[in-house]
């Protein structure tokens, strides 16, 4: 099983991003909040110095694509898909390790005992 995997609509945005903000990549991370009990945290590095070497770098094309290091146990098996509807655009996070997700897309719940770090 892989960490991640990007669709071709999420590469695309990505590589979007990276071109229009003069950025190195596009990162994903957890962080504690929400009505679920986390938040995916979206944010883009500037660098490839701005990278953590625990950090994962997925390559998107012309940009990139990091999961933190400390959200790796939450996101293997991870599929990114990038959507645009009637309600706006977005990505997608289709994580088969959630527990329980809000209607948001962005707050998401994990049974903690059944995360297991990556072997990587």
């Amino acid at each position: 099983m892989s960490i991640c995997t990007l669709t071709e609509t999420a590469k695309a945005q990505i590589n979007a991003i990276c071109e229009e903000n003069n950025c190195f990549a596009v990162s994903l991370n957890l962080k504690g909040g929400g009505c679920a009990g986390f938040e995916y945290d979206w944010d883009m590095v500037n660098t490839e110095q701005d990278v953590d070497s625990r950090d994962i770098v997925l390559d998107a094309g012309t940009g990139k694509f990091i999961i933190g290091a400390t959200s790796l146990m939450f996101l293997v098996g991870t599929e990114i898909n990038y959507k645009k509807d009637l309600m706006g655009a977005m990505f997608e996070v289709n994580n088969p390790n959630a527990k329980s997700a809000c209607g948001c897309g962005v707050s998401v719940n994990f049974d903690m005992d059944k995360l297991a770090f990556p072997a990587i």
